[in-house]
């Protein structure tokens, strides 16, 4: 892998990216985009889990920077059983619906790490990543899936749920899974964050040192939730890119390439 802005003029690689149908949880045929170096391989791969407003531009756009930093990448559309429009009607169709079933979505991640690790480029090793739902529902599937090599939750909220925020889709907390990851896991975090607030990254990091998990937790000052959403008021750049050499860093660390 290379860290930011470190490749060589002359070097002729670049990434191809596309829109595939693949099985999803339950067999279910659902929709993912897909990216990766046009290099032969082998490479590792990383699922990235969407955030909440969707399926969307940002969320291919983040994927493409992934892959053009060496991996494989499948980001499949965690909001494909309800029917197919802009990212934001389909978004907001699922909020009115209260939210995807986690059952789903831990489905739908687990078969893309296969899908994954079914690539004839493929060197074994798959990471996971989200940001804001995408960081719960990364957290959750790594705690829940056996098999993934490296977990990344940004901004993860509602990693820690109070009886009144259980539902039917959402039934346990991820908090109460922690026993249950045996991957690494790097948390980013926003120091102005409501949701994760500090005080809730604190009590899950506490959790995660009482049972000796290997995490590592990093927090920006002058951060909240998104910052590394460019298309929005809440970008902070400085901050943004020095948690996307972390990102690199680590999961060049525990994937290899």
């Amino acid at each position: 892998m290379r860290m930011w802005n470190s490749f060589s003029t002359d070097a002729r690689e670049g990434i191809t990216s596309e829109v595939i149908t693949f099985p999803g949880g339950n067999g279910d045929q659902i929709h993912a985009y897909v990216t990766q170096p046009t290099s032969p391989g082998p490479r590792p791969g990383i699922v990235v889990a969407h955030h909440m407003p969707g399926w969307d531009e940002f969320t291919r756009e983040f994927s493409d920077r992934l892959a053009r930093h060496g991996y494989t990448v499948i980001s499949p559309n965690l909001y494909e059983r309800y029917g197919h429009g802009t990212p934001d009607d389909i978004a907001a169709k699922v909020r009115g619906e209260g939210g995807v079933p986690d059952d789903t979505v831990v489905a739908d991640l687990a078969a893309a790490r296969e899908w994954l690790l079914a690539q004839p480029a493929s060197n074994g090793k798959v990471g996971i990543i989200g940001p804001c739902s995408g960081g719960r529902h990364a957290l959750l599937t790594a705690s829940r899936v056996p098999g993934f090599d490296a977990v990344v939750d940004l901004w993860g909220g509602g990693v820690i749920m109070g009886p009144d925020e259980l539902s039917p889709a959402r039934p346990v907390s991820p908090l109460d899974y922690t026993a249950d990851l045996n991957t690494p896991l790097l948390g980013i975090f926003g120091n102005d964050d409501r949701y994760p607030t500090p005080e809730l990254v604190d009590q899950h990091e506490a959790e995660l040192k009482r049972l000796g998990k290997d995490y590592e937790f990093h927090r920006y000052d002058g951060a909240s939730h998104g910052f590394f959403y460019y298309h929005t008021p809440m970008y902070r750049p400085e901050a943004a890119m020095d948690a996307w050499g972390k990102v690199f860093t680590f999961f060049d660390d525990k994937l290899g390439g």
